[in-house]
């Protein structure tokens, strides 16, 4: 039996608009392949070496001979293309519904409910890139003390507020409320602490961002393997996605390379169960910034640290990685993209070379870590450990 599995999201990495994609406006979208298009080059032979240019519809790449892991893609079952949903369905539940989202702006209900509750008037109330909104009502927000809340194309309710004006316990305490109104028909899937500090005009965010997160619906992977008396560990904002619900131990993340060193620490231990990863600069710092050649150096610095976390993996761990949508820097949009996630994995017991084709669901590889560390099934999700495993019963 594998002892323990090593599951790292490269967040928004997709590989292909999904046959529906049309249906939200992302037709074309193909966040590796155009970025490789309009760069001109990628620098991925760790990724390649695994298998990542033999799964299905990546004709744009050079396909390796002899891969030394196994790799596929997968479509996405649930109605949306944020990150909760896409990582709720790794982990096992199908989102029915997209989360409401809010192209102009929070209804008056939701902003006087705040307003009452909290004791803050508020700034803006509209769709805004981050940065820019905190440049174009930092100011004033500095001299009202009122918080500016702002939404995206995704199910966000976000409140930023300068560390010197609202401190950071007090902007948690802000978004803990929100939380608590954003429930029912306005249950946006994250509120989203956005602190910044700096003067106009060089205002900063900091990486004190804390989401605030809906709790899953019903039980995933992470409450079965913690159940079964395993760890689960969450690098990165996983304890943020799921609201802290089956995770035994969580630490956050600076950057992509500080989760990647985290990641690498926790395999570095001795205990059986999961490291659940994610790494957010894809898509928070180059994705929705449409900015491709930060978006390349990232994927290419993920892919030089790879053989680190390989080589530090044990014998009974087994590494997957995958993405939960896209994010098409390349587009006019700024938004998510609705994408294949691509599907790569490795162990030292593993059968090389496996094609796992298109997966029905991102469920499947949820179902696949319960297997591999026997515990309890998902009620959605086809298992393809039999397949990366012969020898598995």
């Amino acid at each position: 039996m594998i002892k323990r599995v090593i599951l790292i999201v490269l967040d928004s990495l997709g590989i292909g608009e999904l046959p529906d994609a049309y249906l939200y406006g992302d037709a074309g979208s193909n966040t590796l392949k155009n970025i490789i298009k309009k760069r001109g080059y990628l620098n991925i032979d760790n990724m390649s070496k695994l298998g990542i240019s033999n799964i299905e519809g990546i004709d744009y790449l050079p396909e390796e001979k002899n891969p030394a892991g196994f790799f596929g893609r997968c479509k996405e079952k649930s109605a949306g293309k944020d990150t909760t949903t896409g990582h709720w369905e790794i982990a096992g539940i199908i989102v029915d519904k997209p989360f409401p989202t809010y192209p102009e702006g929070f209804p008056n209900e939701i902003i006087e409910t705040f307003i009452q509750q909290t004791g803050y008037k508020i700034l803006g109330n509209k769709p805004a890139s981050g940065t820019q909104i905190i440049e174009e009502l930092g100011q004033e927000h500095i001299k009202t003390g009122y918080p500016i809340i702002y939404t995206s194309a995704d199910s966000v309710f976000q409140i930023a507020a300068h560390e010197q004006v609202i401190n950071i316990d007090e902007l948690y305490n802000i978004c803990s409320t929100a939380r608590n109104i954003l429930v029912g028909k306005h249950g946006v899937a994250r509120v989203i602490a956005r602190p910044f500090i700096g003067e106009p005009g060089s205002f900063i965010r900091t990486n004190r961002r804390k989401d605030f997160s809906l709790s899953p619906p019903s039980p995933t992977m992470l409450d079965f393997i913690k159940e079964s008396d395993k760890k689960v560990v969450g690098v990165g904002k996983i304890e943020d996605i799921f609201n802290k619900k089956g995770i035994t131990e969580a630490v956050h993340s600076k950057d992509n390379s500080d989760g990647i060193d985290k990641t690498i620490e926790y395999i570095k231990m001795n205990f059986e169960g999961l490291i659940f990863t994610n790494l957010v600069d894809f898509d928070m710092k180059y994705g929705h910034r449409n900015d491709v050649e930060g978006y390349a150096r990232a994927i290419e610095e993920f892919d030089r640290k790879l053989p680190k976390i390989i080589n530090n993996m044990n014998d009974d761990d087994i590494l997957i990685l995958t993405s939960d949508h896209g994010c098409d820097p390349t587009t006019d949009s700024t938004d998510h993209s609705r994408e294949y996630s691509f599907l790569l994995g490795y162990g030292h017991k593993i059968k090389k070379g496996v094609d796992l084709k298109t997966r029905n669901t991102f469920s499947d590889i949820g179902q696949t870590i319960c297997s591999l560390l026997g515990v309890k099934k998902l009620s959605v999700g086809e298992s393809f450990a039999n397949m990366i495993l012969p020898s598995l019963k």
